[in-house]
């Protein structure tokens, strides 16, 4: 470049000009300009911010989750389960835990299964099953719970939409069930499925269980019952801000059999006719056994 500026300075300005002292310094002042324009526009100056002074708009807020143990062992000595959601607002507004600014929702679903609810009459003096409706999917295991009541966050349609809470967990009903029922019977049995399930502790709603423990984290605990099917689980977190969703996470959970749990139940699910022998063989010396011992105590 120090070359080409010598030659430039070797002009003469004359009438608004440049007159060169020969046509070699004109061709090589051509390739200088041409070179400057070619790096002028491989580096464009940038476009001035029109909206400079302007207050940006500040992040959206999304949540992030997860949870204490992603794989359960199901063994003979399994005695139920405690599984901790926890997870963290990025972009938190919030100024502290106490002040209310987001609500969560966090969800546990099992895997669905056919379940078939029937009722009971009174028949001369005798309980029998008179009626019976299938379903064909229903949560094996369903917990919620929140920072307040789920219909003090969100919409009733939102919360149909997305299976969230006790009166609209997700039962399918068979289609032969369906005909032959009435809409309102139909719901009745929906109900006797989710109220039975809670008795057992396999339908779960807790109010108030999600807590803030800063600006942006927060935490559940949900238990999970001994008789708990075995199965994946499946977390939905849901992040709301005075009734809107922002921010919607989801995480597995597995709950697997091991050890002799799980060669008993490969065995009978395998070898259905060999099992079945096997247990009566088990009882049937068992018997032997309780009644040898009983005979010994009686002669003493």
């Amino acid at each position: 470049m120090a070359g080409a500026l010598q030659l430039v300075l070797a002009g003469v300005l004359a009438n608004g000009a440049w007159h060169f002292t020969d046509a070699a310094t004109a061709q090589v002042l051509a390739r200088g300009h041409e070179e400057s324009r070619r790096i002028v526009q491989r580096n464009p100056k940038p476009a001035p911010d029109v909206r400079r002074g302007e207050p940006q708009p500040l992040p959206r807020e999304t949540v992030e989750a997860d949870v204490s143990s992603r794989a359960i062992a199901i063994t003979s000595a399994f005695t139920g389960t405690e599984i901790v959601v926890f997870g963290s607002v990025l972009n938190s507004r919030q100024p502290s835990a106490e002040a209310g600014y987001y609500d969560v929702i966090v969800v546990l679903e099992g895997v669905p299964e056919p379940v078939v609810a029937r009722r009971k009459s009174n028949v001369a003096g005798l309980w029998v099953n008179t009626d019976s409706f299938d379903f064909e999917s229903a949560p094996s295991y369903y917990a919620i719970a929140s920072t307040r009541p789920i219909e003090e966050i969100a919409e009733e349609g939102f919360l149909e939409a997305h299976a969230i809470g006790l009166d609209y967990v997700r039962l399918s009903p068979a289609a032969r069930s369906a005909i032959r029922t009435e809409p309102a019977e139909a719901k009745s049995f929906k109900e006797a499925v989710v109220r039975r399930r809670e008795q057992d502790g396999l339908y779960l709603k807790a109010d108030y269980a999600v807590i803030f423990i800063g600006k942006s984290l927060f935490r559940a605990s949900i238990a999970l019952p001994a008789h708990v099917p075995v199965g994946p689980l499946t977390a939905r977190v849901y992040l709301f801000r005075e009734g809107e969703v922002l921010s919607t996470f989801q995480q597995r959970v597995r709950l697997e059999r091991e050890g002799l749990e799980l060669w008993i139940y490969w065995f009978a699910m395998r070898h259905p006719a060999l099992y079945g022998l096997f247990t009566v063989m088990v009882a049937v010396i068992a018997g032997l056994l309780a009644s040898a011992a009983f005979r010994r105590k009686t002669a003493v």
